[in-house]
């Protein structure tokens, strides 16, 4: 099998379930941008993530894979083996952060993305992550969609920002706090 098929020289693409729309529709931008996000999760793992939080993240990559279908899945369509994102998955994002905050000293400042390599890229995760629940937001003011796959990737945002936390923890990097400039 080839990996390129040509049809989508002329900017379209065809969707999981059917038909086709433009690469510059905002379902594109949706999926398009979780693919980014977990693209950015695997360099993670590839600067040397911990062993314990490869497990977590190898599994958030598969969600994410979930996420990019049912975004490019109209939520009525007939498609055979479509997996919907599930409250179960948010669910599980919430029981992680809470175990990791229950490791990790209080929040006093806010934070500089950074810390180590793994930390860093965890947080880019995050800002990607914010994109793609955007142009969630944007794709569901214009059709019906499944509601939880906004709150998993609200909630994923957060579990992301909470993973660079752990990750720069458990490296033993310093998180640096913001000071406001005293400038001006």
């Amino acid at each position: 099998m080839k990996i390129y098929t040509k049809t989508g020289d002329q900017g379209e693409t065809s969707l999981f379930a059917g038909g086709r729309i433009s690469k510059g529709d905002v379902r594109l931008h949706a999926y398009g941008t979780i693919d980014e996000l977990n693209t950015i999760l695997g360099l993670a793992v590839a600067a040397g993530l911990a062993d314990d939080m490869q497990k977590q993240v190898h599994q958030v990559q598969a969600d994410l894979f979930t996420v990019g279908g049912d975004l490019a899945t109209p939520l009525d369509a007939k498609a055979k083996g479509i997996v919907r994102v599930t409250p179960a998955m948010t669910a599980r994002l919430e029981a992680e952060i809470d175990a990791w905050e229950e490791t990790l000293p209080p929040l006093k400042n806010f934070i500089l993305p950074g810390g180590g390599l793994t930390g860093a890229f965890l947080h880019q995760a995050r800002t990607v992550c914010r994109r793609a629940e955007r142009w969630i937001v944007m794709l569901q003011a214009e059709q019906p969609m499944n509601q939880e796959t906004l709150r998993y990737v609200n909630r994923l945002s957060d579990w992301l920002f909470v993973a660079a936390r752990a990750a720069n923890f458990q490296s033993g990097q310093v998180e640096t706090p913001w000071m406001p400039s005293k400038e001006g």
